[in-house]
């Protein structure tokens, strides 16, 4: 549905919050046909991003995966996050 969602469950390295964040704010921005929320609509936006993002950490939770705080380590267009790709 929306190929800028990344996976979150790896097998080398923990989820981080903030990509959690980002994957929710991609679906609801989706969902919604909005980029960005008008103010009238920022508050229902956001609370909507909240509840995907902490039912997406339940779900990764129950699935073994581990959330830990930290930004997103995505790099945009590169489907790698970037502590791999320092590390490669």
């Amino acid at each position: 549905m929306c190929r800028s969602i990344k996976q979150l469950r790896r097998q080398d390295e923990a989820a981080t919050t903030g990509e959690v964040e980002a994957a929710a704010r991609q679906f609801v921005r989706k969902v919604s046909g909005y980029r960005s929320p008008s103010a009238r609509n920022e508050e229902a936006f956001d609370a909507a991003i909240s509840d995907v993002a902490a039912a997406s950490v339940r779900l990764l939770a129950s699935l073994g995966v581990t959330v830990e705080e930290g930004p997103d380590r995505w790099i945009a267009g590169s489907g790698r996050s970037s502590a791999l790709r320092t590390s490669a």
